[in-house]
Order: structure tokens, then sequence, then C-alpha cells
């Protein structure tokens, strides 16, 4: 069965963001999403709200990126998080926008590189281990946490080409699949995810970011909402495309109308 989410985008003022994860909560949605833009929301402080004007929902971070932040910083952050409100945080990591990275001086050489040596770490940071890499780009010396996660948060990689699909599969817990991808596209990279993932790991999340407007039909959402569920997605995050929707009754919309009709 897939999970069916909203996306409070980093387009809406902070102020909002209390009524709306009040709302999510109170209609039944089992999570939220949000995302790390530059110039706009911290991926953290916006889970960190969300998490505490809420008791149940689940809030995605989806994602930060990684040349922006030093990973012991990230490890330091998610794992607080997750010891404040154990089980209800996914956490989501990748290349970032070039270009904006570009523009604070974190551009990478090589994006591939960088990727697996923070995924590498901050999952071993995560799991209480005491780290040492000597990397292209992460170097730590015996770091450990403090206060590691008693409940370890799911960690996804987001990204759609094959090689960054390929590491989810083989270092993380699921991918993130931007919007504007196809059902199947999808499908091809739940094989390329698949194709690396250990048979022993358990099942990977498969995350998908769509966009819809805000007066769509109940029936349309869930047509499509069903699509990608076909093609492998296991959470499918909706965005009202709009940039001043009204995201408190369209996270009501989705559960008491588009739910029910998913297949």
């Amino acid at each position: 069965m897939v999970t069916l989410a909203v996306i409070f985008p980093p387009t809406q003022p902070p102020e909002r963001i209390g009524a709306v994860a009040a709302a999510a909560d109170a209609a039944g949605l089992a999570e939220l999403w949000v995302w790390e833009d530059c110039f706009k929301e911290s991926g953290i402080a916006t889970a960190t709200a969300m998490l505490a004007a809420t008791s149940r929902v689940t809030v995605g971070i989806g994602l930060l990126p990684v040349p922006l932040r030093n990973v012991a910083l990230t490890a330091m952050e998610i794992a607080t998080l997750a010891r404040l409100f154990p089980g209800r945080l996914t956490a989501g990591i990748g290349h970032g926008v070039q270009d904006w990275m570009g523009q604070v001086g974190a551009k990478a050489e090589s994006p591939m590189t960088l990727l697996r040596e923070y995924a590498t770490a901050l999952s071993a940071l995560l799991h209480g281990e005491t780290v040492t890499a000597h990397g292209r780009y992460v170097h730590l010396d015996g770091v450990a946490l403090d206060w590691p996660p008693g409940v370890v948060p799911p960690l996804l990689v987001g990204g759609i080409r094959p090689r960054t699909v390929s590491l989810a599969g083989e270092l993380a817990d699921g991918v993130i699949i931007p919007g504007g991808v196809g059902p199947e596209e999808v499908r091809a990279s739940v094989g390329h995810l698949h194709s690396q993932r250990d048979a022993g790991r358990g099942p990977a999340g498969i995350v998908v970011f769509i966009s819809a407007p805000a007066d769509s039909p109940a029936r349309d959402i869930a047509a499509t909402v069903s699509e990608y569920a076909a093609a492998g997605a296991t959470c499918v995050a909706v965005n009202a495309d709009e940039d001043d929707a009204d995201i408190e009754r369209f996270a009501g919309f989705l559960a008491r109308e588009v739910s029910p009709l998913v297949g």
C-alpha cells in the first residue's frame, strides 16, 4: 500500500509551518515532506517545527544538500531530532543544485565521490560508530556522536540518474525521486536501486515527489498516485503547485478525499 503525503515547499513562508503541520496531523495524513532550497528555508529547522507541532505524523526531509553541510553537523542535527521524536523522522541527502552550490563556494568537482563518502560516514555516525575517514571530501578523525539516536531514522538519497540511484540502493535505505519524473522513469530507477541492494537489508523506501493543482479533482490525483505506486513508489508526496496554495486545506483534501481512492 502506497503512503500519501503532502509537501510543504520552501516557497511557503516559515510562519505557516505550524498550521500546515497541525492540519496534516489532524486530517490523518501519515507523512509530511519538506526540502532545503538555497536561499529559502532550512530543512532541519522546518522539520523541527513540524515535529514539535504534531503528535504522530512522520516528517521527511528531502533533501539536505551534502556540499553545503559538514557531515558531522548533519549527523548531530539528525540524531537530536531522532531522539526528540523517535520513529517520526526520515532524512534525505543529495547532490544539491550545482549552481547554488557554486554560489556559496561549496561546489564539488566530483559530486558522486562526495555523496558516497558522505552517505557512508553519516550512516555510520547515526548507528553509533566511531568514524575515521580520510577521503577526497570527508575528513573525520575518531568522530562519534555522544547522543546517537535510539531509533535510527531511514536515510534516503535523492536522485534520478542511474549512478545516484544505484548508490542509494547500495548505501542508503531508499531513494527520493524528484518531481517531473514519469512512472516509467520511476520504474527504471526502482530497477537500478534493487540491482545494488543486498538481499538481507529489507525493503527500500521509494519516495516520489509530484505536483498537482490545488483544485484538481480527487480522482485525478488518486489515479496519478496509483500509477506511481504501480511503478514501485512506496510513498507519493504531493505538492500543490501554486506558490500561494492553501496547504492546510490541501492536506485535508488529500487525507479525506484522495487517500480513499488510491488503489
